[in-house]
């Protein structure tokens, strides 16, 4: 077979991506060779890929996910473009993995056709080379003054004859209405390829939609392919920060007789957020995401993650008073970890004519080092050992590089050529390593290190937890949930023969429109 699909929402995070993961990972166990594709995704939480020639490039986060699902390795092609947001007016460019340009109010009609042309070659490459694609969309299909360019929606679907599939997360409300919507306010051409929906996140007997499922099929002519359930399990690896409660995950009773809690700041341009959720795996570990200075005062560790704008968040938390929060947990000799972004804030200052333009500012002061940002971009994988030579792997994605620092300050990691890397004073950490903590023995060193610091001398790091099993179980779960609760023999019909024909048109519809050109910027 070679067939595809795509994946839409009715708003962002109704769940497709979690939805194509497990659709991906239910094909894959099929034996089917399947692939995930996203051809436009705008996020700040990316995964290192190493492309053809060698070099580092970025992906979504999410469709390094759905790779694991598909059991590939991530590719550059996966997802060809990425947009990653540094304000509310623009959004850094990479294609293919490597940062291009800055998509800026007015610019993306230029850009647009560069951006489609190569999504477009990407998937009809992936489509030659596997039996199956799964396709992502972004955002909602139904934003009508985005459609004269889109090319990840209804505009993918239409360019390579793709059917189409509408998820809806049922726990906001009003998924009826919002199904039926975003249908309606579709192109006749767009709604011929609109096969049916699926409902996510419901909690309760799924008889009680029955009526509604009816109705909705009346008033579309379009089937629901199934209702998957509510689990508080599925938060590995969400494609945005948005999309974490305060609290990740369920954290598993302690081991020892002591938890361990650690506060995540939720910076306004909080980056690669998923750093902290091999924390959450652990048992006795309790991780929130938190803009409260008071809950900095509680916790045993403070993490300041990622950033996609250095010099603007750290104007944030002195404004908010976070910084003051900061520097009185690390006044009080308990334990703080800065990771990349967070890395630079904490150093003594800050020299960026690339990012912020603001030229050189005055840092957190908490580590003795100077951070300098380059226009180029250091993007790869890396390996080496922590500060007491515990094996760690991890990935980098800066423009910031330590261009200073007193000589005698001890690294957090040394690389495999014996350099080192990021930053410890007695319980501050620093590092410009993402992904360092899905390394099971440097994470359970660590957070027995913190433990000690903080105070906590009852806790103790599990022995067997595994962020790797975690996440596979979490795939599994995925295709679990598709092969139990989705009409599966319907949706391999729909990927392997395409549209259906006969689909009604649902009025009043959006008039037909040349594409090329946008109403709005989506760098906003």
């Amino acid at each position: 077979m070679s067939g595809g699909l795509l994946v839409t929402g009715t708003t962002s995070d109704a769940g497709k991506s979690v939805l194509t993961a497990g659709i991906c990972r239910w094909l894959h166990r099929q034996g089917v060779r399947v692939a995930p594709f996203k051809a436009q995704n705008m996020s700040n939480n990316s995964a290192v890929v190493v492309g053809p020639d060698g070099r580092g490039g970025e992906i979504g986060r999410a469709q390094a996910m759905q790779a694991a699902a598909c059991g590939l390795a991530p590719e550059l092609r996966f997802n060809p473009v990425l947009l990653k947001p540094g304000s509310d007016r623009s959004s850094q460019v990479v294609l293919l993995g490597e940062a291009v340009d800055t998509l800026t109010t007015g610019t993306f009609r230029q850009l647009r056709p560069r951006l489609a042309e190569t999504a477009y070659a990407a998937l009809a490459q992936l489509r030659a080379a596997y039996d199956v694609v799964i396709c992502e969309g972004a955002g909602s299909p139904a934003e009508i003054n985005l459609r004269a360019g889109d090319y990840v929606n209804m505009g993918l679907a239409r360019q390579a004859d793709l059917p189409a599939i509408v998820v809806g997360d049922i726990d906001r409300g009003g998924v009826f209405a919002s199904m039926f919507g975003t249908v309606a306010l579709l192109e006749p051409a767009d709604q011929a390829l609109v096969a049916g929906f699926v409902i996510n996140k419901f909690r309760g007997d799924p008889g009680l939609l029955a009526p509604g499922l009816d109705m909705l099929r009346q008033v579309t002519g379009r089937p629901t392919y199934g209702v998957l359930p509510w689990s508080l399990d599925l938060w590995l690896d969400a494609e945005d920060s948005l999309a974490y409660g305060r609290v990740l995950g369920r954290p598993a009773a302690p081991r020892g007789r002591d938890w361990l809690d650690v506060a995540v700041v939720r910076l306004p341009r909080i980056s690669n957020a998923t750093d902290v959720e091999a924390l959450a795996t652990e048992p006795g570990v309790r991780v929130r995401l938190t803009v409260e200075p008071a809950e900095l005062a509680a916790a045993d560790l403070v993490v300041l993650p990622g950033s996609k704008a250095t010099v603007a968040d750290l104007a944030w938390l002195r404004q908010t008073g976070l910084a003051d929060a900061v520097l009185a947990h690390a006044g009080a000799g308990r334990p703080l970890l800065g990771i990349c972004g967070g890395f630079q804030l904490l150093g003594r200052r800050i020299h960026d004519p690339v990012e912020s333009g603001q030229g050189s500012v005055p840092g957190l002061g908490l580590l003795p080092v100077e951070v300098t940002f380059d226009p180029g971009k250091t993007v790869r994988q890396s390996a080496g050992t922590g500060w007491d030579g515990v094996p760690v792997r991890g990935y980098e994605i800066h423009h910031g590089y330590v261009s200073a620092a007193d000589p005698d300050l001890a690294p957090l990691f040394t690389y495999a050529d014996g350099t080192g890397e990021g930053a410890v004073a007695g319980a501050v950490y620093g590092t410009h390593w993402h992904g360092a903590f899905e390394s099971d023995g440097f994470r359970r060193r660590f957070l027995t290190e913190v433990a000690r610091q903080a105070g906590r001398h009852g806790f103790r790091a599990a022995p067997d937890t595994s962020f790797a099993s975690a996440r596979e179980r979490s795939l599994d779960l995925l295709g679990d949930l598709v092969e139990e609760h989705l009409d599966t023999a319907a949706l391999w019909r729909l990927i392997d023969t395409g549209p259906p024909s006969g689909l009604p048109f649902i009025p009043p519809g959006a008039p037909d429109r040349e594409p090329g050109g946008s109403d709005r910027d989506p760098a906003t």
